[in-house]
């Protein structure tokens, strides 16, 4: 199976959701998954973790965006937050959420290999 690599450009949560779940998929199968978070996008990170459309998911008897973060950790998903957005989001890297890694575009292109799938969300 490809890998799986995904970055999220924007700071819409629905489009993190989106990216989570479909790598959280790809890791359920047994690939490897990564999600990149550039710019604005590390704002999502922020404590507490929330998405505006959290309480209709849960209605629905869907995780929560910080459930879903929980569940890609657990699943291996490779999480990573752009350096240049934690400063944008003035945030830290001791601010990331539990097996959230400070990186950048550079390296993550680095290690995106020519099989890979890149997607963008």
């Amino acid at each position: 199976m490809r890998e799986l690599r995904i970055i999220v450009a924007c700071a819409d949560s629905e489009r993190l959701r989106a990216a989570l779940v479909t790598a959280s998929a790809q890791a359920a199968l047994g690939g490897k998954a990564a999600v990149f978070l550039q710019l604005d996008a590390v704002a999502l990170l922020r404590a507490p973790i929330a998405a505006r459309l959290d309480d209709a998911h849960e209605a629905a008897g869907l995780p929560t965006l910080a459930l879903l973060l929980e569940d890609a950790v657990a699943l291996g998903v490779a999480l990573f937050a752009c350096q240049s957005g934690l400063a944008l989001s003035n945030l830290s890297a001791s601010d990331l959420p539990k097996g959230v890694e400070m990186s950048g575009p550079v390296a993550f292109l680095q290690q995106t290999s020519d099989e890979a799938r890149l997607l963008f969300a």
